[in-house]
C-alpha cells in the first residue's frame, strides 16, 4: 500500500541501514517520545482485538489523526491478548509475567520495553517492577537479544532458524524499532543491534509475524494477525 508525497512528511524519523553484500538488509525506525506520541494498541473500542495495523490506522484516523509508525510489540495468545505485561495509558491491562514456560518469550532473560516522561528504556523483566511507577506504556516481550552489551549467551551463531524478525532497543531515551528485510537468526539479529546500532540492551519483539506500518516508507505490511501494537499518532 502506498501513499502519497504530501502523507510522508507526517511519518516517524526512518532510514535504513547501511547495507553489505551478502548480509541481512534491516529497517530501522527511530522515535522520540517527547516529541511523538508513542502508544500502545490492543482492542478496539468494542473490545475486539485490532489483528491488523490497517485497523489501528483506521480507528487513528476516526479520531482526526494518523497513525504515522505502527509495530507488533510482543507475543500473545490464541485470543490475541497479551502474554506478558502490557501497560497502555498508564494502566496495567496484563501483570507481568515472570513464570517459568516454553518458547521464545519464556527464553531467559525475558525483557519490557517502556516509557515514561525520561523517554524509552529497555530492561530485563526482574528490573521492571522498580520502574512500574513511572511507566506511560510497557510492554513485555523475549527473549532480549543484548544485556548491558552482551548478546544472550542462548543464541547460536550458525542457528538455521531464520525469519524475518523484529525487535526494539533504546539510546538517548530514543526508541529504534527493527525489522529484518531477510530472515536471520537470533544471533545475527543481536549482532546487528550490537555492532551496527551500537545498543547496550535490546528485546526481540517477535519473528514470522513481524510487521512494520510506515507513512515514512509508504508500507503496511500484512503477514499474520497480531496482538499488542505500538505505534505513533500525528494530527
Amino acid at each position: 500500500m502506498r501513499w502519497p508525497a504530501s502523507l510522508l512528511l507526517l511519518a516517524s524519523l526512518a532510514s535504513c541501514s547501511a547495507i553489505r553484500a551478502g548480509e541481512p538488509r534491516f529497517t530501522v525506525v527511530t522515535v522520540d517520545p517527547l516529541r511523538e506520541r508513542l502508544q500502545l494498541f490492543l482492542n478496539d473500542e468494542q473490545g475486539r482485538p485490532y489483528k491488523r495495523l490497517e485497523k489501528v490506522a483506521a480507528a487513528v484516523a476516526k479520531r482526526g489523526q494518523r497513525l504515522a509508525f505502527g509495530m507488533n510489540a510482543g507475543m500473545y495468545h490464541a485470543d490475541y491478548s497479551p502474554v506478558g505485561l502490557f501497560v497502555a495509558d498508564g494502566i496495567e491491562r496484563s501483570p507481568l509475567n515472570l513464570s517459568a514456560g516454553e518458547g521464545n518469550f519464556f527464553m531467559r532473560p525475558n525483557g519490557v520495553l517502556l516509557a515514561n516522561e525520561a523517554g524509552v528504556q529497555v530492561v530485563e523483566s526482574s528490573e521492571y517492577p522498580a520502574l512500574s511507577a513511572t511507566a506511560r506504556l510497557a510492554t513485555q516481550s523475549g527473549p532480549m537479544l543484548l544485556s548491558r552489551g552482551a548478546i544472550n549467551p542462548l543464541f547460536i551463531p550458525d542457528s538455521s532458524s531464520r525469519h524475518i524478525r523484529n525487535g526494539v532497543c533504546a539510546i538517548d531515551g530514543k526508541a529504534l524499532f527493527v525489522i529484518s528485510e531477510d530472515p536471520v537468526n537470533f544471533y545475527e539479529f543481536a549482532r546487528y543491534f550490537r555492532d551496527t546500532l551500537k545498543c547496550r540492551d535490546a528485546l526481540y519483539l517477535d519473528g514470522s509475524v513481524s510487521a512494520l506500518y510506515s507513512l515514512a516508507l509508504g508500507r503496511n505490511d500484512s503477514r499474520a494477525n497480531l496482538g499488542p501494537i505500538i505505534g505513533t499518532v500525528a494530527n
